[in-house]
């Protein structure tokens, strides 16, 4: 486990994934408080003169017009974090959460909030003891942040909210009873700290970084698979020929050709029937597989760019900036907090995915019917007809790639208005990245099947040649777990068991490329 500190800056993806999966672990930066004292001065001097500053000595949303006074200010934080605590559905995944309390930490901790160190320190006292806020997944249009997960992220720290603490249901229990356990004392809101708890785009940030995370994965997978399909089906590795692909050089297709060659290099089944009349010009879900596997990762690439500068930024609000002369400070309201670029990109990131998952499908068909698979028994099975073998493996893959198409609907070019007509414009960005999360879960499921026929395939091949170095490994590894196919048994266990070796044959794959280099 890596340590990192929160010091106000920005962390990366892979910061935020390893936290999230328990990887690495926080502590406070030694100059943290002194970061955030000066925007913390701001606020209360504002308060002392009595200005009318949004959220602080005013109301919220449409009620921004309505002055509170001073001995209401601190029921007013108390009563936004409350009321806005309004989700429901069921709770976000626990490695959601824990990129969550990270990453609004850091916002907080930046020194643009003018909140106290008291709040992303106890965040991260959360972190620590993997006491994590019970989070309902829907409730947010993705326009001044995720009010609703916030809200219920930011309840434990008032006492109030449910929290989980290892070896608690996913419900987990009254947030004041488990931090008293821990030793952990509830705060007391002063002003402003209400409204820079529930503001911000963190909860979007954290289901996209993770993600960004799984999708290139996948991408790798994708390569893996369609190289052992390619194999099995006595396909060629002409058109991934580094002078064919050069000459329309789109990054993500140079990357996935150039995988695709190094992946099957050096296969005894690709040289077995390299001179046979059907090795000339092969399907497009063989022949296009760099086209489409590498416009998948350009997307991909793009996602990780917003993500990356958005993880680095200010989403709170209002924010103490400095002053138009260069001195001082002041408070000024933003829209920062408005989901748009995640939106985008979210979307983008479900469309990629789900292409991969699309290309996928039909090279599984292609491996089940007789008349496409160049010799295979239908459906990858003996005695077919007494077996029906793979057949329904297929059915599934359709399945879930037919209901890809319908999650990659765009979210985020829907708005409706809220707040009394002050918010009319909103992003839906939560919903962007939690479909996103569905079509990646959906596409895993594909390219597990992919595997698993390929690897059905390359077995029923095995009197002609076997498969190449990297394939070979990753085809060992499979059958590790899931024996060949003779006759018809369950498929789903067989499904679930390669679906939950993808991140090991990532890794297998990488290892014996790194070898051969």
């Amino acid at each position: 486990m890596r340590d990192l500190q929160l010091t106000g800056d920005g962390f990366s993806i892979e910061d935020v994934a390893d936290v999230a999966h328990r990887r690495a672990k926080v502590t406070l930066g030694p100059d943290l408080a002194q970061r955030m004292a000066p925007a913390r001065e701001v606020v209360t001097e504002a308060v002392a003169r009595k200005d009318v500053v949004y959220g602080v000595t005013t109301g919220f949303g449409a009620l921004a017009d309505t002055t509170i006074g001073e001995r209401d200010l601190a029921k007013l934080q108390l009563g936004i974090v409350r009321s806005h605590a309004a989700g429901v559905g069921e709770p976000l995944p626990d490695p959601v959460v824990r990129a969550l309390l990270l990453l609004r930490a850091r916002t907080l901790s930046a020194g643009h909030s003018g909140v106290r160190v008291d709040l992303p320190a106890l965040f991260i006292d959360l972190l620590s003891h993997d006491l994590l806020p019970v989070i309902p997944c829907k409730g947010s249009v993705g326009a001044s942040g995720d009010l609703a997960q916030l809200a219920h992220l930011a309840l434990p720290l008032i006492g109030e909210g449910r929290l989980r603490a290892p070896g608690d249901g996913p419900n987990g229990r009254p947030a004041a009873e488990v931090m008293a356990e821990y030793g952990l004392t509830p705060l007391v809101l002063q002003p402003k700290e209400g409204l820079s708890l529930i503001n911000g785009t963190e909860p979007m940030q954290a289901v996209a970084a993770l993600a960004v995370v799984e999708a290139e994965r996948l991408c790798r997978v994708a390569d893996i698979a369609c190289a052992m399909s390619v194999e099995a089906l006595f396909g060629t590795d002409r058109a991934y020929d580094e002078r064919v692909q050069v000459i329309r050089p789109h990054p993500g297709q140079l990357d996935s050709a150039s995988n695709l060659r190094r992946l099957l290099h050096g296969s005894p089944l690709l040289a077995s029937h390299r001179d046979s009349d059907h090795a000339v010009q092969d399907s497009y879900s063989l022949r296009c597989a760099p086209q489409v596997h590498g416009s998948a990762r350009d997307l991909l690439a793009h996602c990780r760019s917003v993500l990356s500068i958005e993880l680095r930024s200010i989403v709170d609000n209002p924010v103490v900036v400095e002053g138009e002369d260069g001195h001082g400070h002041e408070v000024m309201s933003t829209g920062n907090f408005h989901g748009q670029p995640i939106a985008f990109s979210a979307d983008a990131l479900a469309m990629a995915v789900a292409e991969l998952a699309s290309i996928s499908e039909r090279r599984v068909y292609r491996m089940l019917d007789p008349a496409t698979s160049r010799g295979l028994p239908p459906f990858l099975i003996q005695d077919a007809g007494t077996n029906s073998g793979y057949m329904l493996a297929q059915y599934t893959a359709a399945s879930v790639v037919s209901e890809n198409k319908v999650l990659c609907h765009p979210a985020s070019v829907d708005s409706i208005v809220t707040s009394g007509n002050q918010e009319d414009h909103v992003s839906m960005g939560w919903h962007s990245v939690r479909k996103a999360h569905e079509v990646i879960d959906n596409a895993a499921t594909v390219l597990a099947i992919e595997l698993l026929c390929s690897a059905q395939a390359i077995d029923l091949r095995a009197e002609t040649a076997a498969p190449g170095p990297v394939t070979g490994v990753v085809h060992e590894r499979i059958r590790a777990d899931v024996a060949f196919a003779r006759t018809d048994r369950e498929l789903a266990p067989q499904i679930e068991a390669v679906r939950g070796l993808l991140p090991e044959l990532v890794d297998l794959a990488d290892a014996k490329l790194h070898g051969m280099a």
